[in-house]
């Protein structure tokens, strides 16, 4: 029988907390609720508000994993959802995790938390710009740092500020509050800047899709500002070898990465940074951080 516990008075069947999802470090998914659970005031106000995707791999990072972005099955009545538009298939419903006992249940679920750029109340509507640096083999985290370090100050020019977190796997990600702007402007602005990149930082980046570019270089992907797209949220735990997190760092931490292992950050090692830094991306949250993109006239100019 599986246990039930009351988390803030909803009551939850809680399945095969013994079960191993990490081989590698032997890491429970009993473990990993209690990440959750110990993680929530920092990772939930990155939630609010925004429709979230899963990436479920219930058998751990080796077995079978799907994505799915409608609500699933037996969730409880309590979990919030709200409409989403999809040009293709008409509106859909998709989760809204907005308190602890939502959070433990899609926890128990065993995902990866995916969220656009946009809250429920505003689709298509972004209050965040976002650039994915994946690095091709042989470059790594390190190369992305360089690039990073570029975008930051790039932005800085046009008055946005940016935040980076490791993306859990092997890049990284950069976060900028914007004010409320249509997607497609915010990915087309993102776009100016990869390609920009590309031009100053020569055969270290590369801003097109083409994977046959891509060994060596950083791609900066602009398009997970497109207003169908996802991103892995901060503090989410990631289906890899390694119970490795998206954590927030400092451009400090950025600047003198000099081995991939430097912005590696297990589920483990996340309350001791968050004792000494806080939440790093809190900015993020705070509508007064936000920032106007520059007027189209001066990115066409730039372009």
């Amino acid at each position: 029988m599986s246990p039930i516990t009351v988390v803030e008075g909803r009551r939850l069947s809680l399945t095969n907390l013994d079960k191993v999802l990490y081989p590698e470090t032997g890491t429970t998914k009993g473990e990993v609720l209690h990440y959750c659970t110990t993680t929530a005031d920092a990772l939930l106000p990155h939630l609010h508000d925004r429709p979230v995707s899963f990436l479920r791999y219930p058998d751990g990072p080796g077995g079978q994993r799907f994505f799915t972005k409608n609500v699933p099955p037996g969730a409880p009545s309590w979990v919030k959802s709200c409409e989403v538009p999809h040009s293709r298939s008409g509106p859909a419903r998709q989760v809204v995790l907005q308190d602890l006992p939502s959070l433990v249940w899609a926890a128990n679920l065993v995902v990866e938390l995916h969220a656009p750029q946009w809250t429920c109340d505003a689709p298509g509507t972004a209050d965040r710009l976002v650039f994915d640096l994946d690095p091709g083999e042989p470059a790594t985290v390190v190369e992305c740092c360089t690039a990073a370090r570029w975008l930051r100050d790039r932005l800085a020019a046009d008055g946005l500020d940016a935040y980076a977190k490791t993306s859990g796997s092997k890049g990284m990600h950069l976060l900028v509050p914007v004010e409320p702007t249509p997607a497609d402007r915010t990915t087309a602005y993102a776009r100016t800047l990869a390609v920009e990149a590309g031009a100053a930082l020569g055969e270290l980046v590369t801003h097109k899709m083409d994977r046959a570019l891509r060994p060596g270089r950083v791609f900066i992907d602009f398009s997970q500002n497109a207003a169908a797209k996802t991103t892995a949220v901060a503090y989410t735990l990631r289906a890899r070898p390694l119970p490795t997190v998206s954590t927030p760092v400092t451009w400090d931490e950025v600047a003198d990465c000099t081995a991939p292992d430097q912005l590696t950050f297990l589920f483990g090692e996340i309350a001791a940074r968050r004792e000494r830094y806080g939440d790093l991306h809190t900015p993020l949250l705070d509508p007064d951080r936000a920032r106007p993109l520059p007027h189209g006239e001066r990115r066409r100019r730039s372009a």
